[in-house]
């Protein structure tokens, strides 16, 4: 298994002798060309078990570097030359080989693949975005008009995947792993198919009751992936995660006074202490990319700002993974070096005890940055409710004066609070655990 946990997916590298075979990879597939040196063995297929949407893949560069077969669902509208495959088909991998199972649900022509060993037992399944660990794909990002007939086919894929496979036979989902991709949190690291028949609602539900719960629990999915399809089915460009050109404090501040994005990667508690006017904090971190992607003015340059050189390099690698390659420049170092000084903004780091004390002494705005669902489960009284991936469209919305930003955690609060920070309001980022605000009696249901 190869973890990509800032997207919650895995990859897979199949081996036996000195031939592997490799299912859904992501787009930096340095990862995967390692693994293959370090075990000896020679790729020799390529498996995608569906147009991927969360994810730019790098299938087809990795094929075409190491001369692999690239195996894609047939059905599939693709700009390239590939294999493709229907149900029933089986790949040859010479010590091992796939079954072909069409697993319609989480796309109309998803695929699964059916592992076997030299003798044709099934030994694992491939599920991709179908049969997931303790749930299924999310059946929306066909469009609206879709939904509803994949929510069907989603249900009899996974009962087809449990009515052919035998109990032992292991569960490798693509998807799963924090992955929007999952129309529900997963469970557990490892699954079985008879762990399956136990926990999957798409086996222990009857149709009706799947198909309308799994519906009634969507949520909003990133804005990028509405680019990741069309990305993927052209045909990626090849990857670049080579260290973005280095740029000096008078051009950093020239491209945020042109508008462009300016990310700067530090810690949210140091870029509250001192940050350049007009530059945007995405902490580094395992939810960096997906949050970024929700907010990305989709094709425009930016600049990213790190402590360190592989801080960059590690930003880069993520933002490739979703397509966003546009990465115009970077700088290196504390802020100070390359700020003028009077560039510099900051603003308050608290917790909800002071929210407490500050709620009695004046007058202020709550902004809460949380999804509408965890709203309404239970919010601060009086609190301003704009999710964070609807932020920059309704940034208007938020008053002047005094403004406390809050999330869960504090992750999403201080994107949000670098995102509305401006003359006339005076920001404070609540840097704590929404469950203490209950302790402060500060929260009511909606």
């Amino acid at each position: 298994m190869i973890e990509t946990t800032g997207l919650g997916d895995r990859s897979y590298l199949v081996t036996d002798g000195d031939t592997a075979a490799v299912i859904d990879p992501q787009r930096d597939i340095d990862r995967v060309l390692e693994l293959a040196r370090e075990k000896g063995v020679v790729i020799t297929h390529v498996l995608e078990t569906h147009i991927h949407n969360d994810y730019v893949t790098g299938g087809l560069e990795l094929a075409r570097t190491v001369g692999a077969e690239y195996v894609v669902a047939a059905d599939d509208d693709v700009r390239y030359e590939r294999r493709g495959v229907v149900d029933g088909d089986v790949v040859d991998a010479g010590p091992f080989r796939f079954q072909v199972m069409h697993t319609p649900g989480h796309t109309h022509h998803h695929v699964s693949y059916v592992l076997q060993d030299a003798d044709g037992r099934a030994v694992g399944v491939f599920s991709g975005g179908s049969m997931l660990h303790g749930t299924t794909g999310r059946t929306d990002l066909m469009g609206a008009a879709h939904t509803k007939e994949l929510t069907h086919a989603q249900f009899h894929s996974v009962r087809r995947l449990a009515a052919e496979l035998p109990d032992d036979v292991e569960v490798y989902p693509t998807h799963g792993f924090g992955s929007f991709c999952a129309a529900t949190p997963a469970s557990g690291d490892t699954s079985t198919l008879a762990d399956q028949r136990r926990n999957n609602p798409a086996l222990t539900n009857d149709e009706t009751t799947y198909v309308d719960d799994l519906i009634a629990g969507l949520s909003a999915y990133p804005a990028y992936y509405a680019h990741m399809g069309a990305i993927n089915a052209e045909g990626p460009a090849p990857v670049d995660l080579s260290m973005p050109e280095p740029v000096d404090t008078t051009e950093v501040r020239s491209r945020i006074d042109a508008g462009e994005w300016v990310v700067d990667l530090r810690n949210r508690t140091a870029f509250a202490a001192g940050h350049l006017a007009g530059s945007v904090g995405f902490e580094l971190s395992s939810s960096f990319v997906t949050y970024l992607g929700c907010l990305y003015a989709w094709g425009a340059p930016l600049t990213l700002i790190g402590e360190r050189p592989d801080d960059i390099l590690n930003a880069r690698r993520e933002l490739a993974r979703i397509g966003i390659d546009n990465v115009t420049g970077s700088a290196v170092g504390d802020v100070n070096p390359i700020a003028d000084g009077s560039a510099l903004r900051s603003y308050r780091v608290a917790d909800f005890a002071d929210l407490t004390e500050a709620l009695c002494a004046g007058d202020l705005t709550v902004l809460d940055v949380r999804q509408a669902g965890e709203y309404e489960d239970a919010h601060i009284r009086n609190a301003l409710n704009i999710p964070l991936h609807e932020l920059i469209s309704r940034a208007d919305e938020v008053p002047d004066g005094q403004i406390w930003v809050h999330c869960a955690s504090g992750y999403r609060a201080s994107i949000a609070a670098s995102i509305i920070e401006r003359p006339g309001r005076t920001i404070v980022l609540v840097d704590d655990n929404f469950g203490n605000a209950a302790k402060h009696d500060l929260t009511a249901a909606a």
